[in-house]
């Protein structure tokens, strides 16, 4: 392809070249994203959307360096370069919940072309309570449930609710110079938690969070009705107090909340298992075996965890679907391409 045509890559271009195709051809419809691992989440999204007529090509935006990320996405493919046959995949950070309070929030909320994932990141999805003991079992091929992930996170979330809702109100009035996603995630760090005894992290979290809430109180003394406004409206986009770990920083969470505590979990559950072959062991020679065939069993937890498909269970999947869904029965007004 000349090098002019392939940095002018837009949606006309992609259609044009099915235009090419015989009739019985199927369409192709490129959808960028932001990164490498953003390829099978949205390949995940729109597979079931490929049929006879149509099918779609995850990839990067950039065809003339290495760029990634969400602006590289945005800047360069959003406006009169998107369309039916080229769309845009992206995380929903903040955007979603800001409703259009900055140009990026009203590119990403506007566009029919460009869809979201409502939770702040793929990292978030991947992180989803109710799947993760699955990760456990597969990393440690035990199913006992030592760790209650599903309470832990719904009672992280109730914890941090209050401190989340002034920090979407600092970005929506433009005061995250006064408290910003860096000084809300340092105070939800919720340090070592012992899997065996979570309540002290919780409790110790708490403190933290109502200390920091007090201080924002003093600093806008004025901001009683808008904060309430603001959790009320967070509350109507889906952000409940119990699921608010769905919509913080994903690599906060991923990688200073969740993978710790799977850490920890397996460590205890891998004991468990090397404890059994020991015991039930005959001798040396087999207990040898059977450890060692079971400690090359075992996969990476960050690499499982990256690869954890049962976000595909959550709401915010399903809402992304339904978008994809919108985009074929309205957005795509030609019946040759829906």
């Amino acid at each position: 392809m000349p090098s002019s045509l392939k940095d002018n890559l837009n949606s006309q271009y992609f259609e044009a070249a099915n235009r090419l195709k015989s009739k019985q051809a199927r369409r192709r419809i490129v959808a960028y994203v932001e990164s490498y691992d953003d390829i099978y989440f949205w390949r995940t999204v729109l597979s079931r959307f490929e049929n006879e007529r149509r099918y779609f090509e995850v990839m990067l935006p950039s065809h003339k360096k290495l760029e990634r990320g969400k602006k590289s996405v945005l800047m360069n493919f959003v406006g009169e370069r998107i369309g039916p046959d080229m769309i845009a995949c992206v995380d929903a950070d903040y955007d979603y919940l800001l409703q259009g309070a900055t140009p990026q929030s009203q590119k990403v909320l506007e566009s029919p072309y460009v869809f979201h994932t409502y939770a702040y990141a793929i990292e978030n999805l991947q992180c989803y309570a109710p799947t993760l003991h699955d990760v456990c079992v597969a990393v440690t091929l035990n199913d006992h449930r030592l760790f209650d992930f599903v309470d832990f996170m719904q009672q992280y979330s109730e914890a941090i609710f209050p401190l989340f809702v002034w920090s979407v109100w600092a970005y929506r009035t433009g005061n995250h110079n006064r408290f910003s996603l860096q000084d809300f995630n340092r105070v939800v760090d919720p340090g070592h938690v012992n899997v065996m005894d979570p309540q002290k992290s919780i409790d110790n979290l708490r403190r933290k969070v109502n200390s920091r809430v007090h201080l924002l109180q003093r600093e806008f003394p004025d901001n009683k009705e808008v904060y309430l406004k603001t959790k009320e409206n967070i509350k109507e986009l889906g952000v409940t107090p119990q699921t608010t770990y769905l919509y913080i920083q994903g690599h906060h969470l991923f990688d200073n909340v969740v993978v710790p505590i799977i850490n920890m979990v397996c460590n205890r559950l891998r004991q468990e298992r090397q404890d059994e072959i020991s015991r039930m062991s005959r001798h040396h020679m087999q207990r040898q075996n059977e450890m060692s065939c079971y400690e090359h069993s075992l996969p990476d937890i960050k690499q499982t965890l990256k690869k954890n498909a049962g976000y595909q269970l959550s709401p915010h999947f399903q809402q992304i679907q339904q978008d994809v869904e919108q985009y074929f029965t309205t957005a795509r007004k030609s019946p040759e391409i829906s």
